[in-house]
Order: C-alpha cells, then structure tokens, then sequence
C-alpha cells in the first residue's frame, strides 16, 4: 500500500481526507467515494496507485487542447475514479465503477512506455486524475526530468494545497466547466462550482497552459442565460482561453436528449461574443474547428477531425501578426 498525501488522522482511528473539497471523513477498513483513497488501520493510502484501467497514444486534440502543440502524440493514461458522481457521466465504466481491470505500471514504466512510443508527453485523462494524485505527482516528476509533457484532463475539484504541488509539474490543463450554476453542481454533480472556478483561475495565474470543455446538456445548462453566464466565468479568467462545447449523449444515469447541432450554435455564438477561441466538438459543423486570428480572420490552424494543419512557425498570425496563444514546443 502506498501512503496517501493530504489527510489527517482523528480519534477512532478514523482519518480525515484533506485532497478536495469534497472532505471525507474514513472509518478504518472504508473507501472513499471517490474509489481511490481509503482508511487502512488508521492511515489514509492510495488505493488506485499504479492501477492503469487505460493506456493508448492519442492525438493532443482529442483532449481537446487545440493550442498546445498541435499535431502532436500524447499517451494517455488513466485509473478508476472520480471524486464527481455526474448522472450524465460520458465515461462513467471508469470513473464510476470500481471492477476495472488493471495492469500494474509503475510511474517509471509509465514513462518508458511514452518513450517507446515516442510521445511527446503523458496525458493523465479519461476517469479524474487529481484524485489520483500521488501516482500522477510521482509520474510527472520522471515525466519532467525525462523532457516529457505533462497534461491533465480534469473538473479542477481539487484542494488549493495539493494544485499548488502538483502545478509546477504541469504544462497544459483541460478542465471541465460543468455548469455556470452552483445548484447544478450540487444536485447533478455531487460537487460545488467555487472550487472549480478557483482551480481555473489558479492554473492560469501559474502559467500552466489552460483550455475548457463545457458539456452543453439540453435542458439542464443550455438555456441562453446560462451559456453566457459560462461564458463570462471563462472570461473573467482571460478571453484568451479556448472553450470546447461539447456534444451530449444520453449514459449513465441521465435520459435527455442528445445535443442537438443547433443548439451547439447557438451555444458557440454566445460564447464567441466575448470568448476568442471557441471550438464545437463531438459533431461537425463548419467554422468551428478551425483556428483563426481574432483580428483579421486569417485560418492558422485548420483541423478535419483528428487531421491537423498548423500554419504558425511562431505564435503570431502571419498575415496581422497578432498575437495567437498557442504552445509550438
């Protein structure tokens, strides 16, 4: 057993979990809901270290980072887990069950196994990895000194004390903005929007290369008011970030309607009266796949799926010379 990070030990033996907010309290012999902490004789352990459910080469974009290193290979890898219980969970056979099954890697052999594939980094994605966090801290840290990339796609429910250990290893971040409503966050998601909100604006204060993925639901966070709450909380952090609004599907414990292309519009129209950079995903629709320049319009980025045609050798539009922020390597 691997020992945990973030907990504190109470009377009983019980002990308090201190990684995010979510703030469990673990009888001896009890795991978290989160599936990946638990209370073994009075001491908090990481039970999902070394567990990888997942592992596979993707393309940056499919992510989505769209503006860091575009074109590039990244493998991915992934645990069970997640400290969210969303009823609408797109990937709910990992991150909310527990029955798995697992290979053991070592953060040394996870590291191997990116060179061998000549990746350019380790992407820490599909289920919630910053519950996995003693596995992706010790992996990023081999995966920095070995010149490798460092990428996590997460909902940013994390403490402030552990995101503060674990930023200077990263280099980009895509973080899943559920709903620009609290009350969604507690009845659908299990969770609370603030420390979502502070996870963001931390992560780009610190330099860490930030993109957003909103999960646009029909009748649960579409409605015009709502996006453009979305919206300006992205904004406020910097008009400059990249949002993905995302196709749904009905999984897991939620029935509504998939997404439908116009609404998905009408969501990219809103963001994009203030957003820079707003991306559609899941379903094809013209003109928003494809970087342009804010000022003059100009395609520096062109994408058809996974197909990636950067035109940038340095990040600035060639044709106005505005500045684009986009990570080249």
């Amino acid at each position: 057993m691997i020992a945990a990070a973030y907990w504190q030990a109470l009377d009983d033996r019980r002990v308090a979990c201190l990684l995010c907010p979510v703030g469990c309290t673990l009888r001896p012999g009890q795991d978290g809901p989160c599936g990946t902490r638990g209370n073994r004789d009075g001491a908090m352990v990481a039970l999902q270290y070394g567990k990888v459910v997942a592992a596979g080469l993707d393309p940056m974009e499919k992510k989505p980072l769209f503006h860091f290193l575009p074109g590039r290979p990244i493998l991915s890898v992934a645990a069970m887990g997640c400290n969210l219980h969303c009823a609408f969970c797109q990937n709910w056979q990992l991150s909310q069950t527990r029955d798995g099954r697992a290979q053991d890697l070592s953060p040394q052999a996870v590291v191997r196994l990116a060179q061998q594939q000549r990746s350019t980094g380790i992407a820490y994605t599909y289920s919630e990895p910053l519950v996995w966090f003693e596995f992706v801290r010790d992996t990023a840290r081999l995966a920095r000194a070995a010149g490798l990339v460092n990428v996590v796609v997460s909902n940013g429910y994390l403490n402030p004390q552990p995101l503060a250990e674990l930023l200077p290893l990263l280099d980009a971040a895509n973080i899943d903005l559920k709903s620009s409503d609290d009350r969604f966050y507690r009845e659908v998601c299990q969770g609370r929007l603030a420390p979502v909100l502070a996870t963001l604006a931390a992560i780009y204060t610190a330099g860490v290369h930030l993109e957003v993925t909103h999960l646009v639901i029909p009748g649960y966070n579409d409605s015009d008011e709502q996006l453009a709450r979305l919206r300006d909380l992205v904004a406020d952090v910097s008009p400059e970030i990249p949002l993905h609004l995302s196709a749904y599907h009905p999984d897991y414990r939620f029935d509504a309607p998939a997404t439908p292309p116009d609404t998905l519009l009408r969501a990219a129209r809103i963001c994009a009266e203030t957003l820079r950079y707003v991306y559609v995903g899941n379903v094809a629709l013209d003109d928003w796949q494809d970087t342009r320049c804010p000022s003059c319009g100009e395609v520096v980025i062109e994408r058809d799926g996974y197909r990636t045609v950067c035109r940038l050798t340095t990040p600035a539009c060639p044709a106005c010379g505005r500045a684009v922020p986009i990570v080249l390597g």
